[in-house]
Formats: C-alpha cells, structure tokens, sequence
C-alpha cells in the first residue's frame, strides 16, 4: 500500500532551521508532484510548496526565500527546507503526493517558540 512517512520535525527557536523529509513507498514517486502542506491551530490547511515531476517548483508568499523544496527520485523522498523561521511558521506539516488521487502523511509537528 501507499505510504508516506514524515520526519524532522520538533521545536526551533525564532530564526532558526529545521529540515523536514517526507519517504514513500507503493508510488512511482518520479512520476508524481509532491507537497508540502501545513496547518496550524484553528486555520486551514495550506499549501506550502510543491515539486513536479520535472521539478518545477512554487512556493507560498509566506515562504518565499526562507524555504526551499526538493526531491531525491532515487530515494522516493522529497524534502523541505526551512530557514529562518517565525513563529507564524508553527503547524503541523503534511506531506502530499498527488498525480491522479492525492495521498497524505500523518504529520510532522513544528513548534517555532523562544
């Protein structure tokens, strides 16, 4: 079955970096775009970034420059970035895979607090 597990996640201090990374198994990840998504407390769940196929990448405003996305097609694992985080950035973050359906991970929690 399709499976999508997430890590790196924890908690970082205002400014800091943490690097999430997100395996599958049971797709032919190279031919799927994959995502980040996040949602905090009490808002709904948004798009962070995403990665095509042929590695097209887009991004949030929110995000712009603090984070950057990418895959390893010989790992089926994608990755995500993030510098310089802000306590606005603090969420659970999914990630996603999508070519016809989509398929999500449990979640990975990320706390941005001095």
């Amino acid at each position: 079955q399709v499976q999508l597990v997430e890590s790196g996640g924890g908690l970082v201090q205002p400014g800091g970096s943490l690097r999430l990374s997100c395996a599958t198994s049971g797709i032919i990840f190279s031919t799927y775009t994959m995502g980040w998504y996040r949602q905090a407390p009490a808002k709904q769940r948004e798009l962070v970034a995403a990665i095509t196929s042929g590695g097209r990448t887009n991004y949030a405003d929110s995000v712009k420059g603090r984070f950057t996305i990418s895959r390893d097609n010989a790992k089926n694992t994608v990755y995500l970035q993030m510098n310089s985080l802000k306590p606005d950035d603090t969420a659970v973050y999914y990630c996603n895979a999508y070519l016809v359906g989509h398929y999500w991970g449990q979640g990975t929690r990320v706390t941005v607090s001095s």
